[in-house]
Order: C-alpha cells, then sequence, then structure tokens
C-alpha cells in the first residue's frame, strides 16, 4: 500500500496519527483560492515545489494530482517488492481513479481558451485521463491502463474493477487507486451547491453543516491467493458491490436504495452475514443528505449496527482518493487489530440515532466494511478481511 494524506505522507505516519486522533482541517496555505483563509480545507502539507524535489518530478505539464498520484504508486510498488520488469510487464494492470485531474488548473487553461497565453505547459494536462497517463508514461507500463471518474466512488471502484481484472484473467496483478488534489474548480462547485462547511466537519452529528474538501491519494496492490506466495499480505479483498440509487444528480434517496444494494451485495460477494462485520469505515461527509441517508441505510442492513466511524473527519473528503484512503484506513483496523476514534462528535441524528465510535480501542477486527457513494447515486461497498 502507499498514501499521502492531509495527516501524512506514509502508511505508517497515517497509521499514528489516525492513533492519536489527529484531525489534518485547517486553513489552505497551498490551494489559491478566495475561499482559502474562509474554509477549512484538508490540505497535503507539502508544496507542488517540495513533492517536485522529493519525487524527481520536473516534466512539463505535471500537476498536483499527478504528484500526489506519483507518491502513493511508488510507495505501493515499493511496498509490494515490485521490480521495474514485474511493473511495465503485461499482465500488471494499473487502475487509477480520480474527479479534479488536471483541473486544478483551470485558471491557465482559461488563459489558454482565451488566447491570452502563448499555450501553456498544462493544456495537455487538463484531462482528467492525464494523470494515469503521465504515470503509464514515466514507468513505460505495457499492461490495462484506464482511468475511473464515478464522483466520490471513484477509487473504491478502481478498486473493484482491478480485482474483477484479474478474476477474469486479463491480469495477474493489479495496482489500484485514485488521487485527487485541492483546487478552485471543486471548491466553487460544491460551493455553489451549499454543501461546504465553515466549521470543521461533523460527520452523523445532528447539527452537521457540510463537508470540507480534502485532498490525497493511495494505492494498493491486488493479487490472487494462489499467487502470492510468501510475499507480505495485509488483507483479503472479500467482496465488493457497486449499484446506482438512480435518484438525483447530488442526492441519495431518503430510503437509502444504493447504499442498501451496495452494502448488502458486498456482503453476499464475500459470503458474509451482517453479523460478521467488525466495523465500517462509513462514507460519512457530514452534509443533511448523506448522513442521514447513509444512516437509514444501515439501519436497513444491520439488525444490530455494528461499530462504525468517517475519517473525513481527520482528512476532509478526498473525492476520487476517497475510497482507496478509506481501503487503506480500513486494512490498517484489520492489520492491527484496532478501530479508530470519529472525531468532533457530539450528538446523534434523532432520526437514527446512531453514534459513532469515539475512542481508539484495540479491538478483534475480522472484517471492515468500506462505504463510498457519489453524485449521481454511484454507490460502492467494498469488505476487506483479515487472512
Amino acid at each position: 500500500m502507499g498514501i499521502i494524506s492531509p495527516i501524512g505522507a506514509s502508511v505508517e505516519q497515517n497509521l499514528m496519527a489516525l492513533r492519536a486522533g489527529t484531525c489534518g482541517i485547517s486553513k489552505g496555505n497551498f490551494i489559491q483560492s478566495k475561499y482559502s483563509e474562509l474554509l477549512p480545507f484538508g490540505e497535503v502539507k507539502f508544496s507542488n515545489e517540495s513533492l517536485e524535489e522529493t519525487l524527481n518530478a520536473h516534466e512539463p505539464g505535471v500537476t498536483r494530482t499527478s504528484l500526489l498520484t506519483l507518491h502513493a504508486f511508488k510507495d505501493a510498488v515499493e511496498d509490494a517488492g515490485f521490480s521495474a520488469g514485474i511493473i511495465r510487464s503485461p499482465d500488471t494492470a494499473f487502475i487509477g481513479a480520480d474527479t479534479v485531474g488536471g483541473m486544478c488548473l483551470t485558471d491557465e487553461m482559461y488563459k489558454d481558451a482565451n488566447l491570452l497565453s502563448h499555450g501553456s505547459a498544462y493544456l495537455a494536462s487538463y484531462d482528467f485521463a492525464s494523470v494515469n497517463m503521465y504515470i503509464q508514461s514515466r514507468f513505460h507500463l505495457q499492461g490495462i491502463v484506464n482511468t475511473i471518474n464515478t464522483a466520490c466512488s471513484s477509487s473504491a471502484n478502481a478498486i473493484m474493477y482491478g480485482a474483477r481484472l484479474i478474476q477474469q484473467g486479463y491480469a495477474t496483478r493489479a495496482i489500484v487507486g485514485g488521487s485527487d488534489s485541492l483546487s478552485k474548480f471543486t471548491v466553487n462547485g460544491f460551493n455553489s451547491l451549499n454543501i461546504l462547511s465553515n466549521e470543521i466537519c461533523k460527520p452523523f452529528d445532528e447539527q452537521r453543516k457540510g463537508l470540507n474538501l480534502g485532498e490525497g491519494a493511495a494505492f494498493l496492490v491486488l493479487e490472487k491467493e494462489e499467487d502470492v506466495g510468501s510475499k507480505k499480505v495485509y488483507a483479503e479483498l472479500s467482496g465488493f458491490c457497486n449499484k446506482n440509487d438512480a435518484y438525483h444528480p447530488s442526492s441519495l434517496s431518503e430510503v437509502g436504495e444504493g447504499p442498501y444494494l451496495a452494502m448488502s451485495g458486498a456482503l453476499k460477494a464475500a459470503s458474509l452475514s451482517p453479523s460478521q462485520i467488525d466495523f465500517i469505515n462509513a462514507h460519512g461527509t457530514g452534509t443533511e443528505n448523506n448522513d442521514a441517508v447513509e444512516s437509514a441505510a444501515l439501519l436497513r442492513v444491520f439488525e444490530k449496527v455494528p461499530a462504525f466511524a468517517s475519517t473525513k473527519s481527520n482528512i476532509g473528503h478526498t473525492l476520487g482518493a476517497s475510497g482507496a484512503i478509506e481501503a487503506v484506513y480500513s486494512v490498517l483496523n484489520i492489520v492491527h487489530q484496532e478501530m479508530y476514534p470519529a472525531l468532533h462528535f457530539q450528538s446523534p441524528i434523532p432520526a437514527s440515532s446512531l453514534i459513532p465510535n469515539l475512542s481508539y480501542e484495540r479491538r478483534k477486527v475480522q472484517h471492515v466494511l468500506s462505504n463510498s457513494f457519489g453524485f449521481g447515486g454511484n454507490c460502492t461497498s467494498l469488505v476487506f478481511s483479515k487472512t
């Protein structure tokens, strides 16, 4: 696994921060927006210049999204012990997800489109697929390379898609995950929906005011159990399911049909009953609609809702990266047999009365359910299990 987030630039740093209940949400230092001093953001604590130096990424047109992707990708393949030959092998798939891509450079694009420049180096980087094309070029990838953009479920779907490629014999191994960076484009877009909170977000709290945008990247390496041999194994991806709520472009139905079907389908794929889930990494954005709907869906799936929390209270909503980052966090729950606290929670939503896990706990964790629900009702649930 490889990860960079507002609470750390490695798996180990993220682990220590989760255990300590660290919140990486604050005022923006690097995002160029009039809202950087007005709204809280989950910002990675490195400038583009420092990332370029650390990663030796000096190619023209490399965006912040690509830099975050490169950081997490390199850590993941190094953790897997992959040689350059394995990485570029035709049977190694690379499935990345993002929603922002090069749109973090909308101002540069505006100047190009209006003939106010002589053509910036970022013109070719504007497409959201350019992020993974950069990785493909840098590492000379020859296997299947694909980009998934299904809003906030993007990298959860990338994980699912990579697993299906392996299952169907199209790849021997898959490097899967996603990335996104803060940008004026997304800040203005989410602000127009009136779902950004001017305070640090409080998922599942009665007084929640909205979400905080974040940024980061995470990648995981998947292989079949019979191909792993003596390699290090963190956990098993035992189940996954994608369903569509098909209700509204930016809201889920009140009864949570998409989340309900996604969770139920993932449990069925994993051959698990709801009572066997020990912990849920909830989507938990902190918005009025999502938290109420996800709570309703949890009550439909589980006779007794297991311990749950949203790590968006630590890092904000990292959009296309969130499913992969939270997959890493779910795996850490299993590897270390522990649960991390929900932050900033005060009082439950009256309709559900659900209270997230509020303290760090050492507990038996055999199976973790991770939820990612995107705009357009694109809902994905993943199940990770102890091997």
